[in-house]
């Protein structure tokens, strides 16, 4: 490969995450009613340089919570060989919580598409926290009635309750987390009223 072939290359990768920081942003602030046109400004890229990443809006969608969702994947898998697996389950839902606050992914369930696209990503993710989530248990750390589903449902829970708090300070989520937390530790714990339920239920 040349030198020219590399700097082209990085120019590419450049604009790809410029693109993409643009697309989360512009998606947040808009959900599908965010246009190619403000996502391209917003980048400082033309809107041909958006087509020849992304042929359709849908795509450039897809790309922005597969890398949402694959980022995640990947620190889950980091942490499933943290010395704590306790401390490790803890961060991880601290940081899927962050991101998730970071850009309501709520209105995707408006496009089909991009969901059916997600289903081997999320695969991938929920394999690795159920990973983290046995080892939190053989390490006493969690009770052992819950299951994997019942902490991927847990995920978005800190940000749904701080949303309903008008300008809530920054951060509140993380009281919601902690008290999530406590709930999980098997300390003082009584008999769960109902089975959880099964991994396929979890939309």
């Amino acid at each position: 490969m040349t030198s020219t072939d590399r700097h082209l290359r990085a120019d590419a990768a450049r604009n790809r995450a410029a693109l993409l920081a643009a697309a989360e942003a512009e998606f947040a602030d808009r959900g599908l009613e965010a246009s190619v046109a403000d996502i391209a400004r917003r980048a400082g890229i033309g809107k041909g340089t958006v087509f020849r990443h992304f042929p359709t809006k849908e795509d450039l969608l897809a790309a922005v919570v597969l890398d949402r969702v694959d980022d995640l994947a990947a620190l889950a898998r980091r942490l499933t060989a943290a010395a704590d697996p306790g401390a490790a389950l803890l961060e991880f839902l601290d940081a899927a919580a962050d991101r998730q606050q970071q850009l309501d992914l709520s209105f995707l369930r408006e496009s089909g598409e991009v969901n059916a696209r997600l289903s081997e990503s999320r695969a991938r993710l929920f394999a690795q926290i159920t990973v983290l989530v046995e080892r939190a248990q053989a390490a006493g750390a969690i009770r052992t009635d819950i299951t994997a589903t019942d902490v991927i449902l847990l995920m978005c829970a800190p940000n749904h309750v701080a949303s309903f708090v008008p300008a809530a300070p920054a951060g509140l989520w993380r009281r919601y987390l902690a008290i999530i937390f406590d709930g999980l530790r098997p300390h003082g714990v009584r008999p769960l009223p109902t089975p959880p339920p099964e991994p396929g239920q979890v939309g």
